[in-house]
């Protein structure tokens, strides 16, 4: 499978489901594109896509759930639901919503206000490794959410307990919903605040889907009694004139016919 053109397809279709449902974060789901084609194409995950609650499947917790409309595309592809449901987005009767939530089939969590995913994904790996399970957990989560403290109760905990299960993906992309992150509190080298807890620490270009894809496999070969973190670097709105790297991005609706040029041309 070619995972770059993967992640084109899955732009283009995230692009074209803002496009029908304006009331989804875009920018925010532009940056995480290639971190979850990683997961899901690339090998990662152990998911069965006819049985979502497979006992024996990886749990995946996507705590930065506004920013994953782009999992739709994929989930669909995968066969967990069809893909002509991808036309109804945001519409009466669709599971779909602007803000998903388990009633879709390949989510675990209800993924509302930020900052909790990696406390349900602590508790999910401390679990299955009680139960003696060899079955992983991923994090997904924004770089802004981690201005909430839970995730910090989280981080020491997951340390003390040897949690070597549990995978944190950061989708660093520098900007909360009101602007830069460093401009609201920084997190300076969070690599090495993350080590400093205990944590065993990659940092990857978030866009580059085969890096991404390389390390995953690297930290979760790893079991040495430590949690593992992967930093992506990323750009939040990528590939949208205007919406790219803007401060603004989280809360900024490109122009319809922005986006319907960048479907023509793209596709």
């Amino acid at each position: 499978m070619n995972l770059k053109e993967k992640a084109h397809w899955v732009w283009l279709e995230t692009l074209g489901i803002h496009r029908r449902a304006p009331e989804t974060r875009l920018a925010s789901s532009l940056s995480s594109i290639e971190i979850f084609v990683a997961l899901y194409y690339g090998g990662v995950l152990r998911i069965n896509p006819n049985n979502p609650r497979d006992e024996n499947r990886d749990r995946c917790i996507i705590s930065k759930g506004h920013g994953s409309i782009c999992m739709y595309p994929i989930l669909a592809d995968l066969g967990f639901f069809p893909l002509e449901e991808l036309k109804h987005v945001c519409e009466s009767g669709s599971f779909l919503g602007g803000i998903p939530d388990p009633v879709i089939p390949g989510y675990e969590t209800v993924n509302g206000s930020l900052g909790h995913g990696l406390g349900v994904g602590t508790g999910m790996a401390f679990g299955l490794k009680r139960k003696g399970s060899d079955r992983s957990v991923f994090v997904v989560a924004g770089d802004g959410e981690l201005h909430e403290g839970a995730n910090w109760e989280a981080i020491m905990f997951a340390a003390q307990h040897k949690l070597d299960n549990l995978h944190l993906i950061v989708d660093q992309n520098n900007i909360s919903m009101l602007g830069y992150t460093d401009d609201i509190v920084s997190h300076g080298d969070l690599s090495s605040r993350l080590s400093a807890f205990g944590w065993d620490c990659l940092e990857v270009q978030g866009h580059d889907v085969l890096a991404v894809q390389s390390v995953l496999h690297q930290l979760k070969s790893v079991s040495g009694g430590k949690p593992k973190a992967l930093i992506a670097r990323t750009l939040k709105g990528r590939g949208v004139p205007g919406l790219e790297n803007a401060s603004l991005s989280h809360i900024i609706n490109p122009k319809p016919e922005l986006i319907d040029s960048l479907l023509e041309k793209f596709k």
